[in-house]
Order: C-alpha cells, then structure tokens, then sequence
C-alpha cells in the first residue's frame, strides 16, 4: 500500500509504519521502542506526505470526500440494476456490498455492464474515487471489476473494465454512447488480481477530458486515455460479469 493510498482510505496505522519505514529504514514502529508516540508520528506523516504531494496543509485539509461508504449500514444509498444479484457480506474487512452472482437479470439495450451499483443523489463533473475490492470467485483471465462514471443514462455513460487480461474487450477504458460498448484505450499490461483486497482509484477531469485509473500502485496509471463526450453524471462500481466485493470507498470533488 502506498502513502497516498493511506491517506486516501484514512488507514492512520498503515499511516505511521509507511512514513516510520521511509524515515529510518526499519520496517515497522512497532518493532523498535522509540520516544515519540503513535500519534506524533501520524503528524509527521501528514507534514511528510505535503513535503512530497506539494500540497499546502490548507488544500490538505479542505480535501473533504463528498461521499463515504463502508457498508456497515447497508446498501440503501445504492441504486442496483439487478438488485438480486448484489448482498451485504463479509470478506474479512467487515460488511462489503457483493456481487453474488455472474448472471444477471439485467438487460442493456446496448452491449455494457451486466452489474451496475449507482451512488443516489450525487452527481459530479470532475471527481476521484477510491476504494477496496476483492474477487470472490477466481475466473482466471475473466477476473474484473468495473468502475462507472459520467453516467448520463443507461445507453450513454464511460467505465473501467479493469479485466485481468486485456483485450478489446477487456482490461480498457470504454465508452458507450448509444452504440455497444467502444475501448478509448489499447492496453496490454495484466491486471494483477489475487484473492486479496485490492485498491482502486479512478480520476476524472472533464475539461481537457483526462481519465487516469491506477490499481494498488497509486502513483502510476495502469491506465490513462482522454475522451470529452460526456461530462457531469453519476458515479457507479460493478462488474461486467464477475464476482467482486466493494469496501472503504470515498468520492471526491475536484
């Protein structure tokens, strides 16, 4: 886990180790005795990640997500295209929102995602979301989750399909726009699932149309594109056709 990946998901343990760790060289604080407590060196970690972010502790402190969720009071805030196949389970992180089943109920007009989970009442032009997820069920190259943003209606909107192996099919930034799904990139690098959690974060800025999605490293893309179709809309997580779980995640207004 990165420094800003921390921050981003509040971890305040995760916090002190990683900024302890780049500091002195030793793994973790708790492996030493040292005369600072716990929380003097989660300041230090906030002064340190401003050192290297360049922000100033006044934009630090105003960045305020305009949307939280971890589940634990259920899914209501969630509007689900198939709601029979998303539920409320645990993966080892507490309560996550599921997806339960591959198959869906839900039939687009056009050729996109058959699991669909859509925040109600927020909708944003440019914004960053983060959050946790984990595959439930292990369909090799077919691992994927997907993260929908700019969404106008279910026939115009852009996704991430963050497939474990790419193809034109997978693994790409796509929009669709009344018309089955089109990739706007051509990547070829794997997606590393695992059965673990996995962090994802996607950033959109609508006037020079940059879209960058990263995958556990939060400070390379894994993928990046621009495309300036479609602009302020809703923000959703899910799945093309696969079982995930979401957790921890934070929406914010750029």
């Amino acid at each position: 886990m990165s420094l800003q990946t921390a921050f981003a998901l509040g971890n305040e343990k995760d916090i002190v180790d990683l900024v302890f760790r780049k500091i002195t060289g030793i793994p973790s604080i708790l492996e030493i005795i040292v005369p600072i407590n716990r929380l003097g060196w989660f300041v230090v970690a906030t002064v340190y990640l401003l050192c290297i972010s360049g922000l100033s502790a006044e934009e630090a402190s105003s960045r305020k997500p305009v949307f939280t969720e971890n589940f634990e009071n259920g899914i209501d805030r969630w509007e689900l295209v198939d709601p029979k196949s998303w539920a409320i389970e645990d993966h080892g992180k507490g309560k996550s929102m599921s997806i339960i089943s591959r198959e869906s109920e839900y039939k687009p007009k056009v050729r996109s995602p058959l699991h669909i989970a859509l925040i109600k009442d927020l909708s944003v032009d440019d914004f960053e979301i983060v959050f946790q997820v984990k595959s439930t069920k292990n369909t090799g190259n077919h691992r994927d989750c997907c993260v929908i943003f700019n969404y106008q209606d279910p026939s115009h909107f852009y996704y991430v399909h963050l497939g474990a192996k790419p193809d034109p099919a997978s693994g790409q930034i796509f929009i669709v726009n009344d018309e089955p799904r089109r990739p706007l990139t051509t990547n070829t690098k794997l997606v590393p699932w695992t059965d673990d959690w996995h962090t994802v974060k996607v950033v959109r800025t609508v006037a020079d149309g940059s879209i960058a999605v990263y995958f556990d490293d939060m400070e390379r893309p894994h993928l990046e594109t621009k495309d300036t179709n479609f602009g302020k809309g809703r923000i959703g997580i899910g799945s093309f056709d696969d079982m995930d779980a979401f957790d921890d995640l934070k929406v914010f207004d750029k």
